[in-house]
């Protein structure tokens, strides 16, 4: 695996090797882990929302169609869309991917385990929520570039480590949402952190490394979730405003 300082010195390149046979198996386990917290709805809509720049896109619509509810998934189909981010935004969301969820110990990085290919497919499907995620995500994208050329005059891919986490620590936090000036930035963010999260959670190491077991037996009666467990998902809830 490439040093950060060599990946900044390649400008955050990204290549891909997951087969679209895996990116859309991987894509089926993210449709139905992942959802969009309330407090992001109102953020990502149009461009009037806060205060600083936010990129002004308008993006062409994917007209393909998707597998529709009866896929064969015996012989499955060939990918019925195209993958559409351009090596610059595969390349910034790999970085990000890093800083979200960085290899400790033997346990790989979110960018080692591929989830970067499976953003990539996710915002590439024509269903409204990933194409909701593709407007959202990639104004983000544009919009680390303009923040990195207005602090260091450089993009954001050749920005230096600590000139991106500088940006990314701005919007990396609850407080953010509430920022007049990042508001918008922090709201893509956390939906694309979301993301990457799940997916790398999908795969065989994110699971084990949360200690997950699958479906084992368990002798006697079901002892139910343990107080720390509780308490962990009080604390989610309540962050997400969705306390009981």
């Amino acid at each position: 695996m490439a040093s950060n300082n060599d990946k900044a010195q390649t400008g955050g390149r990204y290549r891909t090797t997951l087969t679209r046979r895996e990116s859309l198996k991987w894509l089926g386990l993210l449709s139905a882990s992942v959802v969009i917290p309330p407090m992001l709805a109102s953020s990502l809509k149009g461009d009037s929302v806060g205060k600083g720049h936010w990129p002004n896109m308008s993006l062409k619509p994917i007209t393909r169609k998707g597998y529709g509810k009866d896929p064969k998934l015996i012989v499955p189909p060939k990918a019925p869309w195209p993958l559409t981010l351009a090596p610059r935004e595969l390349g910034t969301v790999a970085l990000l991917s890093e800083v979200v969820v960085p290899r400790e110990g033997n346990v790989p990085s979110a960018r080692e385990l591929k989830v970067p290919d499976v953003v990539n497919e996710w915002v590439s499907a024509p269903y409204a929520g990933q194409q909701q995620d593709r407007d959202s995500i990639l104004r983000l994208i544009g919009w680390l570039e303009d923040e990195a050329k207005l602090r260091f005059d450089k993009g954001f891919l050749v920005a230096g480590d600590a000139q991106r986490l500088s940006i990314i620590d701005d919007i990396a936090y609850k407080k953010a949402l509430a920022s007049a000036e990042f508001s918008r930035p922090a709201a893509a963010f956390a939906r694309l952190r979301a993301l990457i999260l799940a997916a790398f959670f999908c795969t065989p190491q994110g699971t084990k490394d949360i200690g997950y077991l699958g479906n084992v037996p368990i002798a006697g009666d079901y002892p139910g979730p343990s107080q720390e467990a509780m308490q962990h998902l009080h604390g989610l809830l309540d962050e997400l405003g969705l306390a009981l």
